[in-house]
């Protein structure tokens, strides 16, 4: 198991319940409040979207919450920095593909 056991703005996690989320459909568990991007990590995801030209994986870099590399969607909303943002019971995160103001971050299954 891989997991982040101090964060350098948000300091050392206090762990909290273990709970369900989803990461592109499929069920992961982590620990409430901590990251996303971490219980993500501990789970064995690497890449958390993509660039749009390119189609370059991208994962967590700063970790402070500075740069678009961790961003995703979640519960629907892209561009989600989830280095930063607290891990909830049912979250839904899913993979993004490029950065945007709007919802060109969710990939449309049916192309």
């Amino acid at each position: 198991m891989s997991r982040i056991k101090e964060h350098p703005i948000l300091g050392e996690p206090v762990k909290g319940r273990e709970v369900p989320f989803t990461f592109d459909g499929k069920p992961m568990k982590g620990y409430e409040g901590e990251p996303v991007a971490a219980a993500l990590k501990a789970a064995g995801v690497m890449v958390h979207r993509y660039t749009k030209k390119e189609h370059k994986p991208r994962g967590i870099f700063c970790a402070i919450g500075r740069c678009t590399d961790c961003v995703m969607i979640v519960d629907g909303k892209p561009n989600i920095r989830t280095c930063v943002t607290p891990l909830a019971e049912g979250m839904e995160v899913k993979t993004q593909y490029g950065v945007s103001d709007k919802k060109e971050g969710i990939k449309d299954e049916t192309v």
